[in-house]
C-alpha cells in the first residue's frame, strides 16, 4: 500500500498521544477525591521520575488551572480536556488500522478524512499551548508530549494522503466503494461516538459532591462592629463573602486568580479580613512566614481611608510583587515599607502610624473572636466556610452553589 510507512508513523504517534493523554487524565482523576496527589511529569508516559521542582510545579499549575477542564460549574472539577484528547488519539489509531483494509478511491477518501481528523489535536494543542505560555506562564512535559504527538500525527496523515492521491489511479476500486461522502459521514459518526461514550461515562460515574458543599464550618456571626473588613469590590447587592487573607500569601494570589478567571468575583461582594502571617504584628504566628505582610496589610487599610489610592490597587500590586517583597523583607525588615512608599507615596502619613496598627490588631482579634484557623486564604459565604478542598478544582462547582443558596446568580 502506498504511504504504508506514514501510516505506521501515524499509529506510533497516536499511541504516544494516547499514552500521554491517559497519564494526564489519570493524574486529574486522582484529585477527584478532593486531596492532593503526586503528579506524573515526564516525557516517558507514566513515569514518576525525579522531575525538578520547577517542572513538577509547571504540571501542577496547568492541572489546577481553570483551563484543564470544562463544565466545572456542572461537574466537580469539570471534565478534563485530556479525556476527549484520549478519545481522539484512540480514534486516529482505529482509523489508521482501518486504512489497511480499504482499497482504491475509498482508501484515498479515508486517508483524506484521517488527515482532517488529525488536525483536531493540533488545533487544540495550539490553543492550550498558547494559554499555558501566555496566561499561565507554565508548561508541563506531559502536555508537551501531547503537542508533539499531535503534530507528528498530522504530518504522517498528510504524507499518507499525498502518497495515496498520487497512486490511487493505479489501484482497483473496492466493490463496496460508497464514495467519499459515505466515508466522511461514517468517520464523523465514529468520531462523535469515540468522544461521547467516555465523556458520558465519566459524568455518569462521578460521585455526588454536592453533599460536601458548605460542610466545613460556619461563623458564629458575620457582624463587623469594629469596621475591620475592607470591601474589595462595588458589588454591594450581591451575597457577602468574607475573605480572610494575607496579601503576600501565594495561595491567596492563586485563589484570587481562580475566582476572577471563573468570573465568580462578579457574583459576590468580597470583604477582606487581613490576616498577615508575620510575627511582627500577628502573635499567632511563629516567625515571619511572609516577611513584609504586616506592612502591606497596613497599606491596604491606609488605602481604605485614602482618596488617592484604593485597597484593590494595593492588593493588585502586592500580588504582582509578592516574591520581590518577601525576598527583600527577609534580609531587610525595612525594605517592604520602602517598596510600598515608592509605589504609593500618598500613604506615607498613614503607614506605620499607631492608628493603622490598631486597626490591623482589631482585624486579627476579629479572627480570634470568630475562631478562625491560622491559615490563608479562607472564604465564608453567608457565614459558611468554603472547604479548603474546594478552593482549586472544585471551586466553580462548590462556590457557585454556595452563592446560589444565598440568593446569588447561578
Amino acid at each position: 500500500m502506498p504511504g504504508r510507512i506514514h501510516v505506521v508513523i501515524l499509529l506510533l504517534a497516536a499511541a504516544m498521544g494516547l499514552a500521554f493523554a491517559s497519564v494526564s487524565t489519570y493524574d486529574f482523576a486522582q484529585h477527584l477525591d478532593r486531596q492532593m496527589h503526586e503528579l506524573h511529569c515526564s516525557f516517558i508516559p507514566g513515569q514518576h521520575g525525579d522531575a525538578a521542582a520547577g517542572e513538577t510545579q509547571g504540571c501542577q499549575v496547568t492541572l489546577m488551572s481553570p483551563y484543564s477542564s470544562v463544565l466545572r460549574s456542572m461537574v466537580w472539577g469539570g471534565i478534563p480536556i485530556t479525556l476527549p484528547a484520549m478519545a481522539v488519539f484512540a480514534f486516529l489509531l482505529f482509523r489508521g488500522v482501518d486504512l489497511f483494509g480499504r482499497r482504491g478511491r475509498e482508501r484515498r477518501a479515508a486517508a483524506g478524512f484521517l488527515f482532517a481528523a488529525a488536525a483536531i489535536p493540533v488545533v487544540a494543542s495550539g490553543v492550550m499551548g498558547t494559554i499555558a505560555l501566555v496566561q499561565l506562564e507554565a508548561a508541563c512535559k506531559v502536555c508537551i508530549g501531547i503537542y508533539g504527538a499531535s503534530l507528528v500525527s498530522l504530518l504522517a496523515a498528510g504524507l499518507c494522503f499525498a502518497s495515496l492521491r498520487r497512486a490511487v489511479d493505479e489501484e482497483p476500486d473496492d466493490a463496496s466503494d460508497g464514495g467519499a461522502g459515505k466515508v466522511w459521514l461514517m468517520g464523523l459518526l465514529q468520531l462523535a461516538a469515540f468522544v461521547a461514550v467516555p465523556v458520558l461515562a465519566y459524568v455518569a460515574l462521578m460521585p455526588d459532591y454536592s453533599r460536601y458543599v458548605g460542610t466545613c464550618g460556619k461563623l458564629a456571626d458575620s457582624a463587623d462592629p469594629g469596621g475591620v473588613m475592607v470591601p474589595l469590590d462595588a458589588n454591594a447587592g450581591a451575597p457577602v463573602a468574607i475573605e480572610v487573607f494575607d496579601p503576600l500569601c501565594p495561595a491567596c494570589r492563586a485563589f484570587d486568580r481562580s475566582v476572577v478567571d471563573a468570573k465568580l468575583d462578579r457574583k459576590m461582594h468580597r470583604m477582606a479580613v487581613l490576616f498577615p502571617l508575620e510575627q511582627e504584628c500577628n502573635w499567632m504566628v511563629e516567625g515571619a512566614v511572609h516577611p513584609g505582610a504586616c506592612t502591606v496589610s497596613e497599606a491596604i487599610l491606609c488605602a481604605q481611608t485614602s482618596n488617592a489610592v484604593a485597597p484593590a490597587q494595593v492588593i493588585e500590586w502586592a500580588f504582582a510583587q509578592q516574591d520581590q517583597i518577601r525576598a527583600a523583607g527577609k534580609t531587610d525588615p525595612a525594605a517592604p515599607k520602602r517598596m510600598v512608599l515608592e509605589r504609593f507615596g500618598e500613604l506615607s502619613s498613614c503607614l506605620g502610624s499607631a492608628e493603622v496598627q490598631q486597626r490591623l490588631n482589631k482585624s486579627l482579634r476579629w479572627a480570634v473572636d470568630h475562631h478562625i484557623p491560622v491559615s490563608t486564604p479562607q472564604l465564608y459565604v453567608g457565614g459558611t466556610k468554603l472547604c479548603p478542598e474546594d478552593t482549586d478544582l472544585g471551586l466553580e462547582y462548590s462556590l457557585s452553589r454556595m452563592l446560589a443558596r444565598q440568593g446569588g446568580q447561578p
